[in-house]
């Protein structure tokens, strides 16, 4: 029996996962997705930022700029780490959550609450802002380690969906 060419390690297949399901958002300018991943290696949870249940994208605005914040998403836009927490059933002690950018303030409160015990993170476009600066400080005190992803073998995979004629 032949071994497949490429094999992708766990690392990158969770964060896969996080990165396909961010391409489920309807966000124009940040598409973000998490994987949330119990210690034996199965998937509990996945998530993208997108508006609450049975809200219709089109009700809502998707822009980041305005002087009333109502006329903007962020008042309305559930984030995709809290989705993978509220989308999981439960979520046991010694998870590890994957996201394709590093949460917020409000996530990482959901984080360190559901009991989640790592965070790896692929981007920190917001860092130095002062939502990711409570960020980092909320996982040092409660001492839930986090890191940047480092892609152990492919910097790139494709999917490519085979249809039968």
């Amino acid at each position: 029996m032949r071994m497949p060419k490429k094999i992708i390690s766990w690392e990158e297949y969770f964060m896969g996962i996080a990165l396909l399901s961010s391409l489920r958002s309807k966000d124009p300018n940040t598409q973000v997705g998490a994987c949330i991943v119990n210690k034996d290696k199965k998937v509990i949870g996945i998530g993208y930022n997108g508006f609450p249940n049975g809200i219709h994208d089109e009700k809502l605005p998707w822009g980041r700029e305005n002087e009333d914040i109502n006329e903007t998403k962020y008042p309305y836009v559930v984030h995709a780490e809290l989705n993978a927490i509220l989308n999981s059933a439960r979520i046991p002690k010694k998870c590890k959550i994957y996201t394709t950018c590093f949460p917020c303030n409000e996530c990482t409160k959901a984080i360190i609450q559901s009991g989640i015990n790592e965070l790896i993170y692929l981007s920190d476009i917001h860092s130095g802002s002062k939502s990711t600066k409570a960020s980092k400080k909320l996982l040092d005190l409660a001492k839930i380690p986090y890191r940047k992803f480092k892609a152990e073998k492919h910097s790139e995979i494709s999917l490519f969906f085979k249809t039968e004629n």
